[in-house]
């Protein structure tokens, strides 16, 4: 097992920008050899670890995890990059080395088994670790994630072009891009955006030495093919464990496709489609956090 090389004590002093009721969880900060990962670690009994995708962090998950803490031990890391983790300029960004640290995560909390629930880029990264450690999960909630080629997407193609080009860089490094105008693409309701929750997508990337994670990581959305295809064979690794499938059917960016292939790959999966966009725990918080509470309580 991997295992940390230092941890710090809790920080509870939030940055000045982030609302603290909205988001009333203790910073805890574990030490690796890329940086800080920040996490928190709220509540008691059995494990969730949310993971979140780009450009999001565990801001993301904050109202599943305060109604479920008083039930449940929850966790959620901001990958390296994103949200109060460091955010290197020399790193590779990698899903598998953001796989690595969630592994490291677990082992630094003595943490032998979790339900984990992977949004977006947290699909490969949270399903890295499920595959090649199938014996740490014991049942996976999805939302609108893939952990495949996805070469075959126009847009995905069109994504990876801008994002390896001078263009992309600058938008992105320059223009905070993936957060001001890609997060809101992916709302099916605008009027869910408002300018206190773009402050707390944009305000991580405030400065252009932030923003490597949201740039390195969408570039290995196509280039990272060979590890999803790898990961995607030892899918039935994880067969007889409870799957749920929780997918915004109005989501810009995945599509029913991408649903149906699920649901071949995870024969076991139980689905519940929702009317929103690409981000389900932002536009159907309630809805999102009702299934977890039934498929948790169903054992």
């Amino acid at each position: 097992m991997l295992t940390a090389v230092s941890a710090t004590a809790p920080v509870a002093a939030p940055p000045a920008w982030l609302d603290a009721q909205a988001y009333p969880f203790v910073s805890h900060y574990l030490d690796t050899p890329a940086g800080r990962l920040h996490y928190v670690d709220e509540g008691q009994g059995e494990a969730l670890l949310f993971v979140h995708g780009t450009p999001t962090w565990s801001w993301l998950y904050r109202r599943q995890i305060q109604a479920l803490r008083g039930q449940y031990r929850c966790l959620a890391a901001d990958n390296l990059g994103f949200g109060l983790s460091d955010k290197p300029a020399d790193w590779d960004y990698h899903p598998s080395r953001h796989a690595d640290h969630l592994l490291r995560l677990l082992d630094h909390l003595g943490l032998d088994e979790v339900t984990l629930v992977v949004h977006d880029f947290g699909g490969p990264i949270g399903l890295g670790l499920a595959t090649q450690y199938p014996e740490r999960v014991k049942r996976l909630v999805v939302l609108n994630t893939w952990l495949w080629d996805a070469s075959a997407h126009p847009q995905a193609r069109q994504a990876d072009r801008l994002l390896h080009s001078w263009l992309g860089r600058w938008l992105y490094l320059g223009l905070n891009f993936s957060a001001r105008v890609l997060l809101p693409r992916g709302f099916a309701d605008k009027a869910l955006l408002t300018p206190e929750l773009r402050r707390h997508y944009r305000q991580p990337f405030a400065r252009r030495a932030d923003r490597t994670g949201p740039l390195r990581l969408g570039q290995w959305l196509l280039r990272a093919a060979d590890w999803y295809e790898a990961r995607r064979q030892e899918l039935p690794r994880l067969h007889g464990k409870p799957v749920l499938l929780v997918w915004g059917r109005h989501d810009p960016f995945l599509t029913e496709a991408d649903l149906a292939r699920w649901q071949q790959l995870l024969p076991q999966v139980r689905t519940q489609l929702l009317d929103c966009g690409h981000f389900v725990p932002e536009e159907k918080p309630q809805e999102l956090t009702q299934a977890l509470r039934d498929f948790l309580g169903a054992g």
